[in-house]
C-alpha cells in the first residue's frame, strides 16, 4: 500500500522463494485484490542472489523500462521510490543508500549496522569504488543495463554475485 501511495502506476512483482511465513499466501491474497502486483513463486532457497536474477529476467520478459530492487521487509521506504526514479532518467543505475546524508537504518541491532558499516568499507575499498553503501538492495536499473548483462552467466551464492563483463568508461 505505501510503494502504490508513492507511484500509483507501479507493477510490482513479489518473489517467494518458498518461505515457510506464509509470505507466499499473503503475496497470492495481494495479488488477487490487485492487478499491479504479480507473484512469483520459487520452489527452492537459493538466496537473495538468485532471487533478485529470476525477478530480473522476469520483468525484461514485459515492457518495464525501469527495473527496481527493494527489500519488502521495510528497510527500504518506498516514499523514496520517486526520487529513485527521477535519478534513473539522467543515469544508468541509481543506488539508494543508507549510509549518505539523508539515509538512515532503523531498527537494527548494533552488531548487524556494525557487520553493514564494515563490509561497505572493505568492499569500497577493495573495489577502489566511492560507493558508501555498496551492498545495499535499493537500487534502479534501466532495462538497457540488464539486457546487456547475460543474466544466464551472472553466478549468484547468496550475497555474492560474479558476471564478467567489459568496463567502460
Amino acid at each position: 500500500a505505501r510503494l502504490h501511495a508513492a507511484v500509483p502506476t507501479a507493477d510490482v512483482l513479489i518473489v517467494d522463494d518458498n518461505s515457510p511465513d506464509g509470505t507466499g499466501e499473503l503475496a497470492d491474497g495481494m495479488a488477487a485484490a490487485d492487478p499491479r502486483i504479480s507473484v512469483l513463486h520459487r520452489t527452492a532457497k537459493d538466496g537473495l542472489g538468485a532471487a533478485y536474477l529470476a525477478a530480473f529476467a522476469h520483468a525484461l520478459r514485459g515492457p518495464h523500462q525501469v527495473v527496481v530492487e527493494m527489500d519488502a521487509d521495510g528497510s527500504h521506504a518506498p516514499e523514496e521510490l520517486p526520487r529513485l526514479l527521477d535519478a534513473v532518467r539522467d543515469a544508468d543505475v541509481v543506488l539508494g543508500s543508507r549510509y549518505v546524508p539523508g539515509g538512515a537504518v532503523r531498527n537494527w541491532p548494533a552488531h548487524r549496522e556494525w557487520l553493514s558499516r564494515g563490509g561497505n568499507l572493505y568492499s569500497r575499498l577493495a573495489l577502489g569504488v566511492p560507493i558508501r553503501d555498496i551492498t545495499g538492495g535499493y537500487r534502479a536499473f534501466r532495462r538497457q543495463v540488464l539486457e546487456e548483462l547475460d543474466l544466464g552467466e551472472v553466478a549468484s551464492q547468496g550475497y555474492c554475485f560474479q558476471v564478467d563483463v567489459a568496463y567502460r568508461a
